[in-house]
């Protein structure tokens, strides 16, 4: 195999959604292990990014994604919220700065 570059702009988005959907999985996995152990406006904060990642999850992933913004939302104490949609550059630097309060 050799290296696959992305060149179209349409190759760019879907690299961008799924590096963002990849990054934020990873996240609430590690929030997931430690739900124990962290504050509840971290664990509201988990919940809000699994619902504004919702648009960007193809399939069951999507719906995985509203039933762990739920969960983490129930472990939080909070209501359930409808999310905005974000764009993909937002929700990257959301999910980085949840990561350092995960960590």
């Amino acid at each position: 195999m050799g290296v696959h570059r992305v060149t179209s702009e349409a190759a760019k988005a879907y690299a961008a959604r799924e590096r963002v959907l990849g990054a934020g999985i990873n996240v609430l996995g590690i929030a997931a292990e430690k739900a124990s152990k962290l504050d509840k406006g971290t664990l509201e904060k988990c919940g809000d990014i699994a619902a504004k990642l919702l648009p960007y999850s193809p399939g069951y992933a999507g719906k995985l994604m509203l039933v762990s913004a739920r969960l983490f939302w129930a472990l939080a104490g909070a209501q359930e919220k409808e999310a905005k949609v974000v764009g993909l550059e937002e929700l990257e630097s959301e999910i980085e700065e949840l990561k350092k309060a995960v960590e």
